[in-house]
């Protein structure tokens, strides 16, 4: 059995304006920054009772509850650390006029954020508008992401009042 010569055919250059494939990955690259934390406001607005008692009466948002797994998350992370990742969730998903993939942007579950978004009407911009009167294709300003927010935190501690700050 004879040894076979190496191949003297070459690969064709990519085309220009597209990377190319082959091409060994870039060295010493440093990483994307990481998005920066929204700050938490020193002081939330009031929430109605009257926005419990509505939301108490739809069957839909009754039905949202905190199972263990949530619980649990809550009161390892603290409500303070949640109400952060509450912000963010505010204003990436929900605070642009025209949100990414609005009606479908916040997941049923996988963090206690979301359960308390569905329970209380905050969890797509359509939701919020018939639930809180903020108008859809409108950006969200400052006073009103920290009235979502607090709504979010009152129904985490409505929901659990043991967790801790």
């Amino acid at each position: 059995m004879t040894a076979r010569a190496p191949s003297r055919r070459r690969t064709p250059a990519a085309p220009p304006g597209q990377a190319d494939l082959f091409a060994p990955p870039p060295s010493a690259q440093e990483p994307p920054p990481a998005p920066a934390a929204v700050p938490l406001p020193a002081t939330l607005p009031a929430v109605a009772d009257d926005l419990w008692e509505r939301l108490s009466r739809s069957r839909f948002r009754a039905r949202f509850h905190l199972d263990a797994k949530d619980r649990a998350y809550l009161h390892r992370q603290g409500l303070q650390s949640v109400s952060g990742h509450a912000a963010e969730f505010i204003a990436t998903r929900l605070a642009p006029a025209h949100p990414h993939k609005d009606g479908r942007q916040t997941p049923w579950r996988g963090h206690p954020v979301f359960v308390a978004q569905h329970a209380t009407g905050t969890c797509c911009r359509g939701c919020i508008e018939k639930w809180h009167g903020f108008a859809k294709g409108q950006e969200l300003q400052q006073p009103q992401r920290d009235y979502i927010l607090a709504v979010i935190r009152g129904w985490l501690l409505r929901e659990d009042p043991d967790c801790s700050e």
